[in-house]
C-alpha cells in the first residue's frame, strides 16, 4: 500500500519522468498534486502495471488530481545539456504548468535540483511509495508513450510503437540499417558499439 503522503499540511506535488534512458524522442515528466486525503490504492509504479491499467488509471488520476501537468524536453535539447539536467528540466516545465501552486515537491530517484525555494525530497523507489509520485509515473508514460507511437507513424522503420525508442536489439539493428532519424539522441551510444558515447558531464 502507497502512502497518500510525504508532507503533512502542505500542497505537495509528485514527479517523476519517462524516456530517460531512450536512444530516441523527448524525455517526459509529469507532475501531479492529489487531493488531501486521498487513498488510491490502485495506484503503484508504472512499470508494475500492464499497459491497459495504465491508461485506465491516467483517465482516474486526471479526473481525480487537484492539479496535472506534463513536462517535455527535446531530444535536441537532451544533446545540448545532458540527460540528468534534461530530466530535471522535464520535471520544472511540468510544475511551472500545474494550475494550483505545490508547497513542496517529492521527486521519484536520488537527485533533484530545487524548484524555485520549495522544500522537497527524493525518494528512491519513490514510484512504489507514494501515490503522487505513482500518479506522475503513470502520467509521464502513458503521455510518453503516445508521443512514442505518433513518432511511429512518421519512421515505422523503428518499431517504436513497441520498443517506444529504448535500446532494444531490434532499434538498434534498424539505426544500422537505416540511419539515424531527426528524433535520435545523437550524444548516445546509438549502436551500443562505442562509436556514439554518453557524456555525463555536469
Amino acid at each position: 500500500m502507497l502512502k497518500p503522503h510525504l508532507y503533512e499540511g502542505l500542497v505537495e506535488a509528485g514527479c517523476d519522468e519517462a524516456g530517460r534512458g531512450c536512444l530516441a524522442g523527448s524525455v517526459f515528466a509529469a507532475a501531479v498534486i492529489l487531493p488531501a486525503g486521498y487513498d488510491n490504492a490502485a495506484l503503484n509504479d508504472s512499470k508494475k502495471l500492464t499497459e491497459r491499467r495504465r491508461y485506465e488509471l491516467r483517465e482516474q488520476i486526471m479526473t481525480d488530481a487537484e492539479a496535472w501537468a506534463v513536462g517535455e524536453v527535446t531530444p535536441e535539447e537532451i544533446d545540448r545539456i545532458n540527460i540528468l539536467k534534461a530530466s530535471f528540466l522535464a520535471m520544472h516545465r511540468a510544475l511551472d504548468l500545474l494550475k494550483v501552486r505545490p508547497e513542496a515537491v517529492i521527486v521519484d530517484g536520488n537527485r533533484f535540483v530545487p524548484y524555485r525555494d520549495l522544500p522537497y525530497t527524493t525518494v528512491v523507489k519513490g514510484d512504489g511509495k507514494y501515490q503522487a509520485i505513482a500518479a506522475a509515473s503513470i502520467l509521464a508514460k502513458t503521455f510518453r508513450d503516445d508521443y512514442m507511437k505518433s513518432l511511429h507513424r512518421e519512421y515505422p522503420c523503428y518499431g517504436w510503437d513497441g520498443n517506444k525508442g529504448y535500446p532494444t536489439a531490434e532499434h538498434r539493428r534498424a539505426i544500422r540499417e537505416h540511419g539515424v532519424s531527426p528524433y535520435h539522441r545523437m550524444s548516445y551510444n546509438l549502436l551500443g558499439n562505442g562509436e556514439l558515447t554518453l557524456d555525463f558531464k555536469d
